[in-house]
């Protein structure tokens, strides 16, 4: 009994002792869950070593998951057997080696299988000479002359030839259009030449020519040489001196004004504005050859019309604005920007009804006018309200159908060359050309 009871008493005073070398062993081999779930792992497959599983390479494309038992059977399928792993009782440690030295055998394997993949795809990052072709010319050269606003700026040169109060003179017409379209191509081919550092962080003008170094500076520098040159000259002389002038002094104002402007000052949008209002007049002249009221009021008209257009479409800009570093009303003063929108739409009210009062056309003009005239200007009220990117944008459309609307219905309500000249009301060489008209 003594013998029992101090082996129980040995035992129960040793158990302490006994655990204090399992924690450092577990500390030391780090038992866990997974380590535990591992040595599960292995159990099952020492005594399962015909255990094989079954891969499906992964497909390209998602698919919808109801056609999957269909691909699994089209599937080519790929058989791994599982190697039998060591015995339970090895260390952690020998474990882990061989595991590091499968992993570093299987990615040193898949290096080497990716060598010529990487080696292609770095040839092809590499910086390669672009090389223009004649057949992508044209193309260049009509982004770089920004063909949709020069097209813009030749129709309303042509408005403003067809509203003069004589007759129509088609090779007048020609020359005026030609000469108005070439001077526009040399401007904006300038425009961009100025503007290529700036260009580069805009989203919007990142594809320009000049940016992508498509052209080089010099071939762009001559093309804006030989339309500029030429399309004065056009205009000089093939219209009259008055024009060319005007289309000369536009080149000026453009390029040399209201370019450094932008990233000087806000006042860029009224010259800006200004530039936009020249073409017109320059239409009237070449039919006329004098600036008249009727002039005027067409150059008032484009003047005021570019606010709604550029004001809304610098709105839905601005954070491409900012980057490229301009000063525009929509970045600096967002609030002038809506009011300065909806004030210049409330004036195409005033100068629609300011035509008939200048003999330019009839009374009927305001009256048809109107409705388009009040449905922009509601779009500018709500521009100025709501100060958001939907208002804007519709006002941004609405200003392209507006002004080919409202010069259309001018032209339609234009008054005719000869009440005028019953009236006494056409200029010298206005009257000429009637008298020749009339002439049998």
């Amino acid at each position: 009994g003594l013998f029992v009871w101090r082996l129980r008493n040995t035992g129960v005073q040793q158990i302490p002792y006994r655990f204090v070398p399992l924690y450092h062993i577990a500390n030391d081999r780090l038992i866990t869950f997974q380590y535990f779930n591992f040595l599960k792992r292995m159990y099952v497959t020492q005594y399962n070593k015909d255990l094989s599983q079954r891969a499906k390479p992964k497909s390209d494309s998602i698919e919808s998951p109801f056609h999957e038992p269909q691909q699994l059977d089209q599937g080519k399928k790929v058989a791994h057997k599982i190697s039998p792993l060591s015995p339970v009782h090895q260390s952690w440690s020998e474990t882990a080696s061989r595991n590091e030295l499968r992993e570093m055998k299987s990615a040193a394997e898949t290096e080497d299988s990716v060598i010529p993949v990487g080696a292609e795809s770095k040839e092809d990052r590499q910086w390669k000479e672009m090389k223009l072709r004649l057949d992508d010319l044209p193309g260049i050269l009509a982004r770089l002359s920004k063909i949709k606003l020069t097209a813009l700026v030749v129709s309303t040169a042509s408005a403003g030839f067809a509203m003069a109060p004589v007759p129509f003179e088609l090779t007048c017409f020609l020359l005026a259009s030609l000469g108005t379209g070439l001077a526009s191509c040399a401007a904006n081919s300038i425009n961009q030449f100025i503007e290529v550092p700036f260009d580069s962080n805009m989203n919007r003008t990142k594809n320009r020519p000049l940016v992508r170094g498509q052209i080089s500076p010099l071939l762009a520098v001559c093309f804006a040489a030989s339309c500029g040159v030429p399309g004065i000259a056009l205009l000089t002389l093939g219209v009259n001196p008055l024009t060319g002038a005007l289309g000369a002094f536009n080149i000026f104002l453009y390029t040399c004004c209201y370019t450094p402007l932008k990233r000087m000052s806000i006042a860029n949008t009224w010259v800006g504005a200004v530039v936009g209002a020249i073409p017109p007049v320059m239409g009237w002249t070449a039919a006329t050859g004098s600036l008249d009221a009727g002039a005027l009021l067409l150059g008032g008209i484009l003047y005021s019309w570019q606010f709604p257009h550029f004001n809304a479409l610098s709105w839905g800009l601005r954070e491409d604005y900012s980057r490229g570093g301009y000063c525009m009303m929509s970045v600096t003063h967002p609030g002038l920007c809506r009011r300065v929108a909806l004030r210049h739409c409330l004036a195409l009210i005033g100068l629609s009804a300011v035509a008939p009062v200048l003999d330019i056309t009839t009374w009927t003009f305001p009256l048809i006018s109107l409705p388009i005239n009040l449905y922009i200007s509601y779009l500018g009220f709500r521009f100025y309200r709501d100060a958001d990117r939907s208002s804007s944008r519709k006002l941004f459309f609405c200003s392209l159908w507006h002004l080919p609307m409202l010069l259309l219905v001018m032209f339609t309500c234009k008054k005719s060359v000869l009440e005028k000249e019953d009236k006494g009301d056409l200029p010298g060489r206005s009257r000429e050309r009637a008298m020749e008209i009339r002439l049998p």
